[in-house]
Parts: C-alpha cells; sequence; structure tokens
C-alpha cells in the first residue's frame, strides 16, 4: 500500500491523506465494511500530525464515503458519491410511501395526501420565519458571516453574539440569549457556553470547517509571496493560522493585520502580493489593491452533518 505524500507540491497534506485513501477504496485495496487505520496509526505511517488525518477522515465521513462507530473504529461505507444520492433519494420515496399507505388506510385519497403535504410543508416554512435563534462564537467575523448566510437560506432570525462579550457583560446579553427558541455554538466552545447559560438550557453545537477552495487557492499561491491576513480580531487570525497549520500550510510567509485606519491598511495592502481576508472585509481590501493582488476571503462554513442536523433542528423547534 502506497501514499505518496509530497510535502513541498503545495496541496494541503490532509487533502493529500483524503485523496490517497478515496485512491485505496477505488483499487479495492479497501473494500465496504473493511477497517481503516486509526488516526495515530496512519498518521505515524506517513509522517503527518493525527490532527491531518482526522481531519482527512472527517471529510470523507461528512461525504458519506467513510462511517465511524464509537469504541470499534473507522470503515468504509458501501456506496460511492452517485450511489448514496439515489439511496438518499429512495430511502425519502420509501418514506413517502409509508406515509401515504397509512394516510390511505385513514381513508384519504392520494389526492387529498399530496395536498395535505404540501400544506404541511408551507406551514413549516412560515414557522422558520418565527423562529428566533441565537449563534454564539469567539470571533465577530465568523458569528457575523454565518447569521448573515443562515438567516438568507432558511428566513429564520438570527442573533450574533460574540462568546467574549457575553463573559464581560452576561446581564446584559442573557436576555436575548434566553428569550432566543435555539442556541447554537461550536463544539470547541459548547462546554463553556452551556456553564454560561445553565444546564437547563439547550444547546446545538455544530461544527465549522474552512471551505475547501478557500484552502486550495492559499495552497496555489507560489512559493516566495508576500501573503497578508486582514481580518477584524486576533481570535480570527489566530484560527487562519490554525487552520493552515492543519493543513500543511505553516510555512507560509504570513503578515497579520487588524487595523481599521485606512491609511495603515492602505500601505499594508500595498506591500503585499496576495493577501487573505476575513468575511466582510473582501470589498474594503479589493479597493486598495492597486497591483492587483489576489484577494481570498477566508470562509468557514458548517460540515454537512452539522448542516442536517441544524434543519432537524429548526424544523423540530416549533412543532404546529
Amino acid at each position: 500500500m502506497s501514499f505518496p505524500i509530497v510535502r513541498k507540491n503545495g496541496i494541503p497534506l490532509y487533502i493529500q491523506v483524503k485523496e490517497a485513501v478515496l485512491a485505496q477504496i477505488r483499487n479495492g485495496h479497501w473494500k465496504t465494511g473493511d477497517k481503516l487505520p486509526t488516526e495515530r496509526e496512519l498518521s505515524e505511517r506517513l509522517q503527518v500530525s493525527r490532527n491531518t488525518v482526522s481531519q482527512a477522515y472527517q471529510e470523507l465521513e461528512a461525504e458519506g464515503v467513510l462511517t465511524s462507530i464509537q469504541g470499534r473504529g473507522t470503515f468504509v461505507c458501501d456506496r460511492d458519491d452517485a450511489v448514496r444520492i439515489e439511496n438518499r433519494k429512495d430511502l425519502l420515496m420509501k418514506i413517502i410511501d409509508v406515509a401515504m399507505e397509512e394516510g390511505l388506510q385513514l381513508g384519504f385519497s392520494i389526492e387529498e395526501f399530496a395536498e395535505l403535504t404540501a400544506v404541511r410543508a408551507r406551514q413549516k416554512r412560515e414557522l422558520l420565519t418565527l423562529i428566533q435563534v441565537t449563534f454564539i462564537e469567539c470571533n465577530r467575523e465568523q458569528v457575523d458571516y454565518f447569521a448573515r448566510r443562515i438567516q438568507f437560506r432558511s428566513g429564520v432570525s438570527i442573533t450574533p453574539v460574540v462568546l467574549d462579550e457575553l463573559r464581560q457583560n452576561v446581564e446584559v446579553h442573557l436576555p436575548k440569549v434566553t428569550s432566543a427558541d435555539l442556541v447554537i455554538t461550536t463544539f470547541f466552545h459548547y462546554d463553556e457556553v452551556k456553564e454560561l447559560l445553565g444546564p437547563k438550557r439547550n444547546v446545538l453545537a455544530i461544527s465549522l470547517e474552512p471551505q475547501m477552495d478557500t484552502i486550495v487557492r492559499i495552497a496555489r499561491i507560489p512559493a516566495g509571496r508576500r501573503i497578508g491576513l486582514v481580518c477584524r480580531s486576533e481570535n480570527f487570525a489566530g484560527k487562519v493560522q490554525l487552520a493552515l497549520k492543519n493543513a500543511g500550510l505553516d510555512g507560509l510567509d504570513l503578515s497579520v493585520t487588524t487595523t481599521s485606519d485606512p491609511e495603515e491598511l492602505a500601505w499594508f495592502v500595498e506591500e503585499m502580493d496576495s493577501v487573505i481576508v476575513s468575511p466582510g472585509r473582501r470589498r474594503e481590501v479589493e479597493r486598495l489593491c492597486r497591483r492587483r493582488q489576489e484577494v481570498i476571503e477566508f470562509i468557514y462554513q458548517p460540515d454537512v452533518a452539522s448542516i442536517n442536523l441544524l434543519r432537524a433542528a429548526l424544523i423540530d423547534v416549533r412543532r404546529g
């Protein structure tokens, strides 16, 4: 078994590990139901960090290629991408068939079943507009971006709260948090948020990860280029640097600024060959790029499992 990991080709290590695992599955070395090496075993075999292997495994699990069973390990799933989509549709069709059969047994016609299903879906969409959600995260960039995206996609009203502000003034922020139908945070801050809000408050934890396109674009920046990171908080800068390290890109020549002073920012941008920006600062930086430097917005997004969990939680918030 060969894993061709190349450390200086610009491709993040976890992407190389992911592609290598996929290759082993495609060529039949690992078959459906086979148990994969543990994160520790594979990291030692490849001489990469355990975080690198973990990130590759997590992405493959979110895509349905692998499945993890607590206490047993990680295994190859029994379907590829195309089959998985069809299986999801088949499963949904079976659920609809069961509901339809039960409706017919209750005396409803197929036409009445279809009409009532459409009415129920419309009611659920309307309920979403009434739901109040609070999202708590540790940096302003991430919490604002997430709130805007989820609110745009679902119609749900989301109030962003920065964790540090909640810590410093719990009395001020607690009313709007406790009045929310649902509180969301990331797994990293889940325990602290639960402690701040009290054990009786239900909190949904989700996982946020860097967008794949963001990592790939950064990996493709030619060696020797001066790279700047423009964001609003040191916290966000730290998260970006950690994400780049986990992706095997910690050797970049990266300078950071959180300045909001126009002149200082213009000077900083002028000195850089490529600029990474936090959500909300892209246009501001693009206006200052006189040499047409590449501007890359560093975006975090929920993983597939978190999106599905969030959708289900929103629909279940107000049963009616």
